[in-house]
């Protein structure tokens, strides 16, 4: 083993122990980048090394490069609860045969990281930041079944959990009509606000519809007034 591959190594498992204590976020994403771009350029390096090898055992053979290992980004999960866990169900097709080291997560109050290491020729990756509500690192876990990871976010408290996060939270609430009314105003406000974003937002024969309606409406109430 060349002296710079040992290095390299070394640099390695030092990022490892410092990633297995850090606790803030920002610091343990610099690791994990770091760890990546390590990992890579060793790979890279004894791929390099092993071509040289077979070129001096047989001069006449062509060894193709061999492509390194990349990360993708995990975007399809699904997530459901129990009184005590929140769990991420992950699927990665053949998760169950690669080495359990290869699965690592990272758990902090509110959020974790996953990476999956080597699987299919890649590696897989994903952050959830932002947990809607704090969870216990120290009792959450993972769990590799057959073509998926299982994700167990223990709940610090045991209560409901209507988002997965804080921003899924702002976002779908900031999205629905308010049904309330004005408490110094009109009573009927919260009503007219939700029927202007139906119109607002409705096709052609919505606001036909809608607008049909409304002259209905208003030619009840003055009839009912002239009778009056």
């Amino acid at each position: 083993m060349d002296s710079a591959l040992l290095e390299l190594q070394k640099d390695l498992e030092e990022v490892k122990q410092l990633l297995e204590k850090a606790t803030r976020k920002r610091v343990r994403d610099v690791l994990f980048v770091e760890q990546r771009k390590l990992e890579t350029e060793i790979s890279n390096r004894q791929q390099q090394q092993a071509g040289e090898t077979t070129d001096v055992q047989k001069p006449s053979a062509i060894v193709p490069p061999m492509a390194s290992t990349y990360t993708v980004k995990i975007s399809n999960y699904g997530w459901d609860q129990s009184d005590k866990f929140v769990k991420m169900y992950i699927t990665l097709k053949g998760v169950q045969n690669i080495p359990a080291d290869n699965v690592q997560v990272q758990f902090t109050e509110r959020s974790f990281d996953l990476l999956v290491k080597d699987l299919n020729g890649k590696n897989h990756a994903m952050t959830v930041n932002n947990l809607l509500k704090p969870i216990s690192p120290e009792s959450s876990s993972r769990k590799v079944k057959t073509d998926t990871v299982l994700i167990m976010l223990k709940k610090r408290s045991e209560s409901k959990w209507d988002y997965l996060t804080q921003v899924e939270k702002q976002t779908k609430e900031k999205d629905k009509p308010s049904l309330e009314a004005d408490p110094d105003g009109d009573p009927s406000a919260g009503l007219m606000n939700v029927l202007k974003k139906i119109y607002d937002e409705g096709d052609d024969e919505m606001k036909r519809t809608l607008n049909k309606a409304w002259a209905e409406s208003r030619e009840k109430q003055l009839k009912g007034d002239m009778d009056i």
